[in-house]
């Protein structure tokens, strides 16, 4: 996961890995890795995978920009997170693709538009568009998330592990 910081990367991973929620703000000092067993359902081959996620939460810094291509090396994804309630860390979107793309041009990009509880519909949509509007090539799905009510946590981690497998 990267993202600018305070943009919720922790928060929807701990939902998901836990399914716990804080409003307390903890910042990822370097990488923090979490683990979790997921089962995906595959359609096209008609089976069912256990899929063992290792989910990287990488801090948001810019001091810590230059080793994170380190981190990013041999990932099979990427879900990108940005604060709707704070509108520059949706236009950095296209920053983060852009850095994933270049040490994994391969890998899956999905986008989490994070902190949806906290703003109105009208402003919303209208962050949805431009999100959709970046690296339009390169991005799986844009879904809008709120770690605080669960809103689209598990679809998020699922969609890019349905992708990643699909690639297999």
């Amino acid at each position: 996961m990267i993202g600018d910081f305070g943009v919720g990367k922790t928060s929807l991973i701990r939902r998901f890995v836990d399914r716990q929620f804080s409003d307390q703000y903890l910042s990822t000092v370097g990488v923090k890795i979490s683990r979790k067993s997921i089962v995906l359902e595959n359609s096209t081959k008609q089976e069912i995978v256990t899929a063992q996620l290792l989910i990287w939460d990488l801090e948001g810094h810019t001091k810590f920009k230059g080793i994170a291509p380190t981190y990013l090396q041999g990932a099979g994804g990427v879900l990108i997170v940005a604060d709707v309630s704070r509108s520059e860390t949706v236009e950095r979107i296209s920053e983060h693709i852009q850095l994933f793309a270049s040490v994994n041009p391969k890998g899956s990009i999905i986008i989490a538009l994070n902190k949806v509880d906290l703003i109105d519909e009208e402003k919303l949509a209208l962050l949805v568009e431009v999100a959709h509007s970046i690296g339009q090539d390169q991005v799986v799905a844009v879904y809008t998330t709120s770690a605080k009510t669960g809103k689209d946590v598990d679809e998020i981690f699922h969609k890019l592990a349905y992708t990643m497998v699909e690639k297999l």
